[in-house]
């Protein structure tokens, strides 16, 4: 096997090679990709040189000016924002080159939205996931009823409660009953915002008309017993992804937590000795469940066998460098891949909280208990696990008026 190159960098970045080559070795870079990252260096260090600018000269313009020079000489890879991210990254954080500039809300929209995105982190503590929601569902409202950004407060004072009902009946002819829910959720704390902070003269959130779902309607979403044994069973548990993906399977069937959880799980977590996991939820909630012994067993196997050695405290961490911690998209990921190597239709992560609650219930765990693993706050969110015990069910039926008796 060909030996992995030492490229040399000489120039404006010199001083810093040996530091980005140690990084690279710590992120987990191989010996064969890690060289690809000190030739980039190199050739941005000789482009510097060439037009006799200094590393703390490389603003935005520059370098998007040296990916265009990289194209034009024929290069074929490593010419994108990617794949310098990782040295600008290193150069960043030594404060050699300047940070990105923020950007600036170009209309009053874009600067209202911005507001809007700060005051839900400020004042109502919500995750950086929950405010992208929120912020893209005002967008999407202010485009259509307030669509002036010439004009200070978008034309928000002229705002009447018949716009907003035209705008919901509107969406609600392509949304399902739980998306058309989260849209007006999102209005009704957008109008409050509204009216906080003056856009408009009176509070907007009472008009806001509700949606609400039939709780009690149709069955869980469960998978067959027989489905979730060929996800475990589609897992090549003799590599570290394999390992991996097993654990997190297992994790999700076995304690139905939701793919954000799974993904935020840390080492620090993992009560070996107590035989309990500490689960963080919606909202910063931190409870803790029993570790049950397949859990433990693959989670072990994949942390000795199969989980990089960093410093990252993560417990799911990603299969190639540079090796970070899993996003909960990521989790979702791992489950649409086992479907497709099962040979079944692609499902969410969620379904697998379903599945691991409707097999308590089946195993005849009451549904007190079903809830207290799920960790819902009302019993009526576990209820409709009850309808997963026909036998229980057809015990209390009552017999239909014009039967035989």
């Amino acid at each position: 096997m060909k030996r992995p190159d030492r490229p040399q960098v000489t120039g404006a970045l010199a001083r810093y090679a040996e530091g980005f080559r140690k990084e690279l070795s710590r992120k987990g870079y191989s010996p064969w990709t890690a060289p690809e990252h000190m030739y980039l260096m190199s050739d941005l260090s000789r482009w510097l040189d060439g037009r006799d600018l200094s590393p703390a000269q490389l603003s935005s313009a520059r370098i998007e000016e040296f990916l265009i020079h990289r194209r034009s000489c024929t290069k074929a890879r490593w010419i994108t924002p990617r794949a310098i991210a990782p040295l600008l990254g290193y150069l960043r954080g030594l404060g050699v080159v300047p940070a990105p500039a923020a950007a600036v809300p170009a209309s009053p929209a874009e600067r209202l939205l911005a507001e809007f995105a700060a005051y839900l982190a400020t004042e109502r503590g919500l995750c950086p996931g929950t405010i992208a929601a929120y912020r893209h569902r005002a967008g999407l409202f202010l485009s259509t009823c307030a669509p002036e950004p010439t004009v200070e407060g978008c034309g928000l004072e002229r705002l009447e409660p018949r716009q907003i009902n035209a705008f919901l009946l509107a969406e609600c002819a392509h949304r399902s009953i739980g998306s058309t829910k989260n849209m007006v959720i999102a209005l009704r704390v957008l109008m409050r915002f509204l009216y906080l902070e003056g856009y408009t003269a009176a509070s907007l959130a009472g008009t806001v008309p509700r949606a609400i779902p039939w709780r009690d309607s149709g069955r869980s979403r469960a998978l067959e017993p027989g489905q979730v044994s060929r996800l475990l069973a589609s897992c090549d548990r003799r590599n570290p992804a394999g390992r991996r993906d097993f654990a997190i399977l297992t994790t999700l069937a076995r304690l139905g937590l939701r793919a954000g959880e799974v993904a935020s799980l840390k080492l620090d977590d993992l009560g070996w000795r107590a035989g309990e996991i500490t689960v963080c939820g919606k909202g910063g909630r931190k409870d803790r469940l029993p570790l049950p012994v397949d859990v433990g067993e693959a989670i072990t196997s994949y942390c000795r066998r199969g989980r990089p050695r960093n410093e990252h405290r993560a417990l799911f961490l990603q299969v190639q460098a540079p090796y970070g911690p899993l996003a909960s998209h990521a989790v979702t990921c791992v489950v649409q891949a086992a479907c497709r190597r099962a040979g079944m239709d692609p499902v969410g992560a969620h379904r697998l909280r379903h599945s691991a609650a409707t097999a308590m219930r089946r195993a005849g765990a009451p549904l007190v208990e079903v809830g207290q693993v799920l960790r819902h706050g009302l019993l009526a969110s576990s209820a409709l696990y009850a309808k997963e015990d026909l036998p229980a069910l057809a015990s209390i039926a009552r017999q239909w008026p014009g039967a035989r008796s």
